[in-house]
């Protein structure tokens, strides 16, 4: 019980974009203030699921849904058996959302 859960973890970040983004509409002005309300809000949702021992990093990235596409990635150098990640994305018709978590277990 005291690992990361990054199906868990994936799960919280769905619902909290889903919830927190479905009638947002895309403004250029409102998007990096939405970004880190959201980075905040994503942060103490996971907060609740995550072993206190652990670190987190929280990443949102927003957009304006069009025809363009994005990639986006990350690396870490970190130990596989107690550090992990989870991400989840959202999409409407006016706004797009990246969501990534980094865990890194603290001694």
């Amino acid at each position: 019980g005291s690992k990361f859960k990054a199906g868990q973890v994936q799960r919280v970040l769905e619902g909290t974009l889903t919830s927190a983004l479905a009638t947002a509409v895309y403004s250029p002005q409102g998007s990096a203030p939405l970004a880190q309300s959201l980075a905040e809000l994503l942060q103490n949702r996971v907060k609740e699921v995550v072993p206190p021992r652990y670190k987190m990093v929280c990443q949102v990235v927003l957009g304006q849904q069009g025809q363009q596409s994005l990639l986006v990635a990350s690396q870490a150098l970190w130990d596989p058996e107690s550090d992990s990640f989870a991400s989840a994305t959202f999409s409407s018709a006016s706004i797009f959302a990246v969501a990534i978590v980094h865990g890194v277990y603290f001694e």
